[in-house]
């Protein structure tokens, strides 16, 4: 089809045939980089933590007054906890993904070593640790029994602190060795005394975002029986609820001078985490599915006000034996054109939007491909809208449009 006397024709009609440009311009630039924000959201959401996520409960505590002997506490509570029914195992542990609270550390190769080669997120825990959580060993073993310190000797005045052994995973293990094996070899950290690598095992994430996504699986677990904190424990996702009731009560038993501060299960941890992306996915969505309503509602509105316009002139084609399919095409190439001089404009603006999003909030750049996708989307959305007032134009009977003439 000639497109010249499209072109003639929107030049006679500049300020409707720029608003619809300056629209799907407006559309194409705020869609790309919302959808490339909703994609990293959502990306974000789906990491895999590492843990038996739909296995879990978790149970806090604050205690009141000062406890003498929390290490004994701390026994004597996961001995409790192991002798209820449908408890597969249990754990104490200073920290657990998706919370607030992160414990980090360099890691050194050599004792004289200035800057960290690594940072690590430290999980202290006690012979249950991996089982507990469900983490996987890839490489090596867990801890020996004779490997494990209790936290609180570490505080003693005058205690000389050394950490023979630690497991890492694989993240780390590459970051600290990457032209080798990390099994085996020896790392300084919490320790002016060197710290033997003897397990690698599957990726466990860090608590939080601290460090940067680089960080997210950077992670060391430490020979440490902790006495406070989290208390884990594993059983089946159909008891959970059954369990954390019988937990409470176990625990009230065994000590009354306490306050329960957290109980609920892992999912729920994450899912509050999560909230935040959750929201902001949904607004984002929301702003998309908006602006491509309003973008195809001008189209239509435009289109048809175009027809009611042109009346004549088709009717005039349609005398001189233009085809209704002839018409249709006309409308559709006409509304492409309008939507290739937006998208034009549009890719630049998703381009200026990224760049500033990138200056002012760290936000990563743009991948082109989302460029060309919006590009086709808009296409698409545009020849659907224009079709209702193109068949509507191509089925003026030539007698009817030229009644006036």
């Amino acid at each position: 089809m000639d497109i010249m006397p499209i072109l003639s024709t929107l030049r006679r009609h500049k300020t409707a045939a720029a608003l619809i440009v300056l629209e799907i311009a407006l559309s194409c630039a705020i869609i790309c980089n919302a959808v490339f924000l909703i994609n990293q959201r959502v990306s974000r959401m789906d990491r895999p933590s590492g843990l038996a996520e739909n296995e879990l409960v978790v149970l806090r505590y604050s205690g009141i007054g000062r406890d003498d002997n929390a290490q004994a506490s701390a026994r004597e509570d996961l001995a409790a906890l192991r002798a209820i029914p449908g408890v597969e195992a249990v754990t104490r542990v200073n920290q657990i993904p998706f919370s607030n609270s992160s414990w980090n550390s360099g890691i050194q190769l050599s004792p004289d070593q200035q800057d960290s080669t690594a940072n690590a997120t430290v999980y202290l825990g006690d012979e249950g640790l991996l089982d507990t959580l469900g983490v996987g060993l890839e490489q090596g073993r867990y801890f020996n029994s004779d490997e494990y310190v209790d936290y609180e000797a570490l505080q003693e005045p005058g205690a000389e602190l050394a950490i023979p052994a630690i497991v890492i995973t694989r993240d780390l293990a590459d970051a600290l060795f990457p032209d080798g094996d990390a099994l085996g070899k020896s790392v300084y950290s919490w320790s002016e005394e060197p710290s033997r690598i003897v397990g690698i095992i599957e990726p466990l994430i860090r608590p939080n975002d601290e460090g940067g996504p680089a960080a997210h699986y950077m992670t060391m677990v430490l020979p440490i029986r902790f006495p406070f904190g989290n208390t884990v424990i594993r059983t089946s996702p159909e008891r959970r609820t059954d369990v954390i009731e019988a937990a409470k009560a176990k625990m009230e038993a065994v000590n009354p001078r306490r306050v329960l501060t957290m109980d609920t299960t892992f999912d729920e941890i994450k899912a509050n985490y999560y909230r935040a992306d959750r929201s902001m996915v949904w607004l984002l969505v929301s702003v998309c599915v908006a602006l491509l309503v309003v973008t195809a509602l001008g189209i239509v509105g435009l289109a048809s006000f175009w027809v009611q316009q042109r009346t004549k002139q088709i009717g005039v084609r349609r005398a001189l034996g233009a085809t209704r399919g002839q018409v249709l095409r006309y409308f559709q190439t006409e509304n492409f054109l309008l939507a290739t001089f937006g998208i034009v404009i549009g890719m630049m603006g998703a381009y200026g939007i990224n760049q500033l999003l990138m200056s002012h909030y760290e936000l990563a750049r743009l991948p082109a491909l989302y460029l060309p996708v919006g590009a086709v989307a808009l296409w698409l959305l545009g020849q659907v809208a224009v079709y209702g007032p193109a068949r509507r134009a191509a089925s003026v009977p030539p007698a009817v449009a030229t009644r006036s003439v």
